[in-house]
């Protein structure tokens, strides 16, 4: 078995000296330098990320693992984001963590990494920067919260925010019932507990191969979470002697399949981007016509909010990731190999099914097959945009109505209570220059709240079109992702107030009812405006860096990898 670390450890003369010398400060027999492979145990625990304050417990527990089967962990911190802290959007920060990662495995002497993730763009920001210097890797993510209770009934993370607050507007309920709300939803250590970003990303990953069976559903606080990650210790230093790299497991194979499983689970639109931008570190073809096209014949299964009813405990309960393989069957590539060097069909094989309310039998879907994602194009997004359908109202799938335009989401949200507010609700509402570079980072705010006094009317969804993002614990009639984005000029760009927009969500059209002389006139006069704040630091290298949404909004200098070869020596 030859090891990279070596490269370190096993050098003569003082460069040899100088790495062993200051390990042994943390009290490293000399043994610990010699033939046995080094982990590093990447954990993106901070106090400032509420969803992965538990993981340096978890790392103690993959640390055991690793001891147990003769190899030496090295935990180390990366930068971290907080989805419910940062700005603009921890989406700017999925890049700098893959970038973090990726150069910390590279300039280290690691054989191998376990990723310590959960909140949302942790687990991709991981993935992307392993990807790019391809070594044996095991994701675990940190698992999801206890159902929210409130009043004898579970409320969602995020999915109950947005029904609460818009009950709230619309004086349904009043402050205090409000704010005790607010403290029963977050009621253990893990990330989100609806199908939003956090726990699909985790679903997937584990349909990709790329976690161990049941790593992705069981509770945070489940003392089960605890032996997976003992096992991921034991796994990772058994998959260095057997050189099974990320590249090997993750194929374009893998990433169907994820696409598939992502429509049965009614999964995040956020996984679009995620997994666009982790096939191009990969290097494997994939493209947004992908997530409509493989997609069109799987029907969603899993009744979890915010398409349904349930939540990420009782889909664990239910069997989670396992049962819903075994229901998909054939549609799945079942001989896909996976981290524990065998296929998927092996990983799951008997696994049941408990609950076929939460996890239905194919012959009882939620919704039928090609009802997920839908992915549209048109004279307003010629490079496309999605929606998720499975979250928005039907009667809205087909709809013809005047745009209200704004250029800022804080101009539009004080329009919107403004008692003179005279919005309709068949008004299309347009948020732009919040894409990629013009936000920067595609904030989740493209489901603006609704205008006060349509929510006091009875009215509880309009369309929406945007080049922001979404949570995926949201829901309504949203165009997301809209590309090209305004900032670059994209058509979004040349509306304006009054304009005819027309939505035709099953023949995957989204155009702008205008003449193409007048849209070219409008085109002359337009001028980007300034993206503030970004003038300096890495805000800079976003703005002047990041691709479009429909490519992933990865940086276009980080396509591809750079492999694993050891640096030029130090000393």
């Amino acid at each position: 078995m030859s090891l990279r670390s070596a490269a370190w450890f096993a050098a003569e003369g003082k460069t040899g000296i100088m790495h062993r010398s200051w390990l042994r400060s943390e009290g490293l027999p000399d043994d610990s330098f010699t033939g046995r492979p080094i982990i590093g145990i990447a954990n993106s625990w901070s106090e400032l990320t509420p969803c992965n304050m538990h993981l340096r417990e978890l790392a103690e527990q993959v640390k055991r693992g690793v001891w147990q089967a003769g190899g030496v962990p090295f935990e180390f911190p990366t930068t971290s984001a907080g989805e419910s802290l940062l700005r603009p959007s921890a989406m700017v920060f999925r890049n700098l963590i893959s970038m973090d990662l990726e150069e910390s495995l590279r300039a280290n002497p690691v054989d191998a990494v376990v990723l310590l993730a959960g909140c949302d763009k942790t687990t991709p920001g991981y993935l992307m920067g392993a990807a790019s210097v391809d070594l044996p890797t095991i994701l675990l993510t940190g698992g999801p919260m206890l159902n929210g209770k409130y009043r004898g009934a579970d409320i969602g993370s995020g999915t109950s925010i947005w029904r609460l607050t818009e009950a709230y507007r619309a004086g349904e309920i009043d402050e205090a019932q409000l704010a005790e709300a607010e403290g029963c939803m977050a009621r253990s250590n893990g990330h989100c507990m609806t199908m939003g970003t956090a726990s699909t990303m985790a679903c997937l990953t584990e349909v990709m191969g790329l976690q161990l069976p049941g790593g992705a559903a069981l509770p945070a606080n489940d003392s089960r979470r605890r032996l997976l990650a003992h096992h991921a210790g034991r796994r990772i230093v058994e998959m260095v002697a057997e050189e099974l790299t990320f590249s090997q497991v993750v194929t374009r194979s893998s990433f169907e399949n994820a696409v598939r499983a992502n429509a049965a689970l009614g999964g995040s639109t956020n996984a679009v981007i995620h997994l666009l931008a982790l096939a191009g570190r990969v290097g494997v073809p994939l493209d947004l016509a992908d997530f409509d096209k493989l997609a069109a014949e799987i029907p969603t299964l899993v009744d979890l909010m915010p398409s349904g009813r349930f939540l990420m405990e009782d889909f664990a309960y239910a069997g989670g990731v396992g049962a819903l393989v075994v229901e998909l069957g054939k549609k799945l590539d079942q001989q896909a190999l996976t981290v524990t060097g065998t296929t998927l069909a092996d990983n799951y094989a008997g696994t049941e099914c408990f609950n076929r309310e939460v996890i239905r039998a194919s012959d009882n879907p939620l919704r039928p097959p090609g009802s997920h994602i839908a992915v549209l194009r048109g004279s307003l997004a010629p490079n496309g945009a999605v929606i998720k359908q499975a979250a928005a109202s039907p009667e809205l799938l087909h709809h013809r109505g005047r745009a209200r335009v704004w250029d800022r989401v804080e101009d539009y949200l004080a329009a919107a209570d403004a008692p003179d507010c005279d919005i309709e609700a068949d008004d299309v509402i347009v948020i732009r220059y919040s894409g990629p570079r013009g936000y920067p980072g595609m904030p989740e705010i493209a489901n603006v709240a609704l205008p006060k006094h349509l929510l006091a009317r009875g009215v509880r969804d309009m369309v929406r079109i945007s080049d922001a993002r979404m949570s995926g614990t949201s829901y309504g009639t949203v165009i997301l992702h809209v590309a090209p984005e305004a900032a670059l000029g994209g058509p979004l760009a040349l509306v304006r107030d009054g304009d005819e927009i027309v939505l035709d969500v099953p023949a995957r059209s989204l155009e702008l009812n205008v003449a193409a002389e007048e849209l070219q006139r409008r085109r002359a006069e337009w001028v980007a405006p300034p993206v503030e704040g970004t003038e300096r630091g890495y805000l800079k290298l976003y703005v002047d860096s990041v691709e479009g949404a429909d490519l992933g909004a990865d940086f276009g200098f980080l396509r591809g990898k750079s492999g694993a070869a050891v640096p030029r020596q130090a000393f």
